[in-house]
């Protein structure tokens, strides 16, 4: 009670938290960048709100990262890493600065996505070539509690996908306990497409992948952070589900076997924090 007590006081705050008692351990974020004021939806004939919206998209986080959706037609997910000490979202908005990070231990925005889906983000697939999810009916941005955890969804509304419209969403689910995250992608109307997804690199990463995991560990070139620090980013993925994993010269790519909803899961993490700090641990992590 007290809890939903404070949460009603504060709802100015730019972040609500989840619902463990004992103090949340996953929380969200979703807010127009006019006011900063939290919400939990946002239904937009506009497909493309990028500019607009807080930390270009809805976010969750864990004490390990916070994984943010791109309100645009990328399907992207992107990453903020953390030390693991602290929630950050309510404090930092995604972009500490330079003394934040040194003096507070706040956090890092330096996986560069670029014009892939980044970290298990989502694109169909038509049997030749990528189709980014370009929404012509609009998309919807949503936050919010699951039992035991927090998630953040995007969804784009007619996509054209072989000639025809679908509606394609995006759910990254995290658990209070967990640092790894569930990407969930559904054909609302359950039809059967393929979807794309996969986990994308730079020059001089470290690249490994196996029949159910891929894993990236490397430094990213600089965007915001003007000391950049290695970066790790993995995924798990039921290998009757898909395709071999394929390197290409920007990711590592798995496309699904027609199916109207997949799931992976994916796994952030950074030399900030004292578990998984380096490329061989990370690796091994994954490889498990």
């Amino acid at each position: 009670m007290k809890l939903k007590i404070y949460l009603a006081a504060f709802a100015a705050l730019p972040l609500l938290f989840s619902c463990a008692q004992g103090g949340a351990q996953t929380a969200t974020s979703l807010f127009w960048r006019a006011d900063s004021l939290q919400i939990k939806e946002i239904v937009s004939e506009r497909a493309v709100q990028y500019n607009f919206v807080g930390h270009h998209g809805p976010a969750v986080e864990n004490s390990r990262c916070a994984l943010r959706i791109y309100f645009n037609d990328s399907g992207a997910i992107d990453v903020y890493s953390k030390s693991g000490a602290q929630m950050e979202l309510a404090k930092y908005h995604w972009y500490p600065t330079e003394q934040q990070m040194a003096e507070e231990g706040a956090g890092c925005d330096e996986y560069l996505v670029g014009q892939t889906v980044g970290l298990g983000g989502i694109a169909l697939w038509d049997g030749e070539k990528e189709v980014k999810l370009v929404a012509t009916k609009g998309r919807t941005a949503r936050v919010g509690e699951i039992r035991g955890g927090s998630f953040a969804e995007i969804i784009a509304y007619g996509v054209m996908y072989k000639g025809e419209p679908v509606d394609v969403s995006i759910r990254v689910e995290m658990s209070d306990r967990s640092r790894v995250a569930k990407v969930i992608a559904t054909e609302l109307g359950g039809r059967k497409v393929q979807f794309l997804t996969g986990v994308n690199f730079h020059p001089g990463e470290t690249v490994e992948f196996g029949k159910n995991y891929i894993a990236v560990w490397g430094i990213h070139p600089a965007d915001v952070s003007q000391n950049p620090c290695e970066l790790g980013g993995g995924m798990w993925f039921k290998p009757n589900k898909f395709s071999a994993p394929e390197k290409t010269k920007d990711m590592v790519r798995i496309i699904s076997k027609p199916a109207s909803k997949i799931e992976t899961q994916v796994v952030a993490a950074s030399v900030k924090e004292s578990e998984l700090n380096t490329a061989e641990k990370f690796v091994a992590y994954m490889k498990k």
